[in-house]
């Protein structure tokens, strides 16, 4: 659904165009490189990914799902660098095995012979894998299209900004009602957060789970469950309810392919979070983010990326202008891989400490800005996390005022912040109270923003023009000295990740000059930048 959000009246900052132009374009120099080292590379996800479009799915009996197999078996025989469904399809033409299932079955067995063939043989086998896979391509746009159909025919949230709450039982079916209740409370997103580790399995889970710590794990079979059980919240309550679910980690490009596949909405999907908080390589983390977002921008899925997170481990004030460094490379990665606008919630937060004199207008002038940078982005607003002191009184405050600056400053997914953040994981009581907050705050300063204006050159327009004058300050540095070097020297978070370490490096493979993706091939087909 293509739908980009009025942004209506609202005061604005009156930066200066030609600094947010000069913002623009050296986040653009800063991200070619990185864009470039993506072309140049794949990985196993993104074969296995790729596998999965094509219709294998399923796992053996110690779940180990049959792509890893197949994509391990290719790569132990022939490599990768050709890309993985060449000599897949070689040996289905070639009669190794009657279907993509069987052929992993027995390549798991060690029972199967690849090879990369040449001429004739190479042509067929591509042929037949570009028809493979435009199947599952096929499915995601039918899921798109039925998307919209049920918005139009169930109808749409009524305002923005998106009331969006989390789920997390780790037991997929203890997840269903409760979001039920969620959004019959007043949710019109839900997020189910992903089991504790998830981010660092280099497979994804196969079928429904009841077992996840701290959340429930991402596999497709929760996705479709989750989905049915929401369609069906959204028909009772006369509007579409969202789902959102986390493409990042190892297996990045298979979890945004699963939720296109099953009609997830929103995926959280940020290019720099499994590189600083989960020490995932960073180039393995940028070719998969490339493959993802060019999924998700097929599906129609808005991303929300993780900018937040950097100031639960960096000060919130001197750290403010590497949140917005990180937006613009954010959006510059996701406009190149396809996405539009209307796709892009971008990230921020309300983390500045409460005790510090002026914090409130500080966490407005970064709101402001964040909004007036990416005026046409529906921006995911995060609640306050970092100092939850336990004090539920005060918790509660603080969340009140954040969604204050939710409803002026025209957020557009704003996360419903809990009092017992860092106390419990939260009650659906706890829930209850937060989206009365929510309720109160949006409903009772609904027409605050046609009335609040900065006064020229006053504190908020100041701390703002600063923030952004020092991101443009460090966006310079960046494309003197490459963001891989930026990331390796701690700029974000405070997090020093190297590109030559951190997991999943072993599964990146430079291409060689036959490689050949038919998943890549269409989706760079039906981008539009």
């Amino acid at each position: 659904m293509t739908r980009t959000p009025a942004p209506g009246a609202r005061a604005h900052l009156d930066l200066d165009p030609q600094v947010v132009r000069r913002a623009r374009s050296l986040a653009r120099r800063a991200g070619r490189p990185v864009v470039r080292l993506a072309q140049e590379h794949t990985t196993v996800s993104v074969e296995r990914a790729t596998l999965r479009l094509a219709g294998l799915a399923g796992a053996d009996h110690e779940r180990v799902p049959w792509v890893n197999h197949l994509v391990a078996g290719v790569r132990d025989q022939v490599g990768l660098e050709g890309g993985v469904t060449t000599p897949v399809h070689d040996a289905l033409a070639r009669g190794e095995a009657p279907d993509l299932l069987t052929l992993a079955q027995k390549a798991a067995a060690g029972a199967v012979t690849f090879r990369v063939p040449e001429g004739k043989d190479r042509t067929a086998a591509q042929r037949l894998a570009r028809r493979a896979v435009t199947q599952g391509m096929t499915r995601i746009d039918r899921q798109r299209a039925a998307r919209e159909r049920l918005i139009a025919k169930v109808g749409d949230a009524p305002a923005r900004p998106w009331v969006y709450l989390i789920v997390a039982t780790g037991d997929i079916y203890e997840d269903m009602p409760q979001a039920q209740a969620a959004a019959r409370g007043g949710a019109d997103v839900i997020a189910v957060i992903r089991s504790t580790g998830q981010s660092l399995l280099d497979y994804v889970p196969e079928g429904a789970t009841r077992e996840g710590y701290a959340g429930t794990y991402a596999t497709q079979e929760n996705f479709r469950l989750m989905r049915a059980a929401l369609d069906e919240t959204s028909k009772e309550l006369g509007r579409y309810v969202r789902l959102t679910n986390y493409a990042s980690g190892l297996c990045m490009p298979e979890i945004a392919t699963l939720a296109g596949l099953e009609r997830l909405d929103m995926m959280l999907n940020d290019s720099m979070y499994g590189i600083l908080f989960r020490d995932i390589n960073p180039i393995r983390t940028f070719v998969d983010q490339r493959f993802s977002r060019q999924v998700h921008a097929r599906a129609g899925i808005i991303i929300n990326t993780g900018e937040d997170n950097y100031l639960t481990t960096a000060d919130a004030v001197e750290a403010a202008h590497t949140v917005t460094v990180s937006q613009l490379l954010n959006e510059y990665f996701a406009k190149e891989a396809g996405l539009e606008d209307w796709q892009l919630g971008l990230g921020h937060a309300f983390e500045i400490n409460p005790d510090l004199p002026d914090s409130f207008r500080m966490e407005l002038a970064h709101a402001m800005l964040a909004r007036d940078l990416f005026p046409r982005a529906p921006l995911k607003w995060m609640p306050p996390t970092k100092h939850m002191t336990g004090d539920v009184f005060r918790g509660y405050l603080l969340d009140g005022f954040f969604n204050l600056v939710g409803g002026l400053t025209d957020q557009g997914i704003l996360l419903v912040g809990m009092m017992t953040e860092a106390v419990v994981t939260p009650f659906l009581s706890d829930r209850d109270l937060a989206l009365q907050n929510v309720r109160y705050a949006l409903e009772a300063g609904r027409g605050l923003r046609e009335d609040f204006r900065p006064p020229p050159d006053g504190f908020v327009q100041t701390r703002a023009r600063q923030v952004l004058s020092e991101a443009v300050d460090l966006l310079d540095r960046i494309v003197d000295d490459t963001l891989l070097d930026a990331i390796a020297d701690g700029t974000f978070g405070l997090m020093k990740r190297p590109a030559d370490a951190g997991k999943g490096l072993d599964g990146v493979i430079r291409k060689g000059p036959d490689y050949d993706n038919p998943a890549m091939t269409l989706l760079e087909e039906g981008a539009t930048r």
